[in-house]
């Protein structure tokens, strides 16, 4: 057994299988060393997290963005052929949160897929990151995040 699924084990995670895209896209594409990953939403088998958050409060945002590096994690699985000791880095992650137009604490709900990252990468899950809030994401979820990450 691998090194990281040794980790999400002693974590208590099980990856989802990873979602299918919803549009015309691809949920990856590998250029050389690099995986970049396609914005993964706040879903889950039970429907996941939609709405707005000012509505919904920060750690059900959290939640949301964790359940975002979930999906993200099980696209990176699939990119990297089921080993995901391929990684060297989460260079980059991108969030995207569902906010009414006076909710600010938009780092505060990324840190939610952030904080996973380093759970479960330790310093490789280290990343640089942009949080921005808009007035609607696809169908309605809460938080969708995207990423960028390095592989050998």
């Amino acid at each position: 057994m691998s090194k990281i699924e040794m980790r999400l084990i002693e974590l208590g995670i099980t990856l989802p299988s990873p979602p299918l895209p919803v549009a015309s896209y691809v949920p990856f594409v590998r250029s050389g060393n690099q995986i970049y990953v396609s914005g993964q939403v706040s879903m889950a088998p039970d429907g996941g997290i939609k709405g707005k958050l000012g509505e919904l409060d920060i750690e059900t945002g959290k939640s949301a963005a964790r359940l975002c590096g979930l999906n993200l994690l099980a696209q990176l699985k699939m990119a990297c052929d089921g080993d995901l000791d391929r990684l060297v880095r989460v260079v980059k992650l991108s969030g995207f949160v569902n906010v009414l137009s006076d909710f600010d604490a938009i780092p505060m709900v990324i840190n939610g897929c952030s904080d996973l990252m380093v759970e479960v990468f330790g310093d490789a899950g280290k990343h640089a990151r942009s949080a921005v809030g808009v007035a609607n994401l696809p169908l309605g979820f809460a938080v969708e995040v995207d990423g960028i990450f390095e592989i050998k």
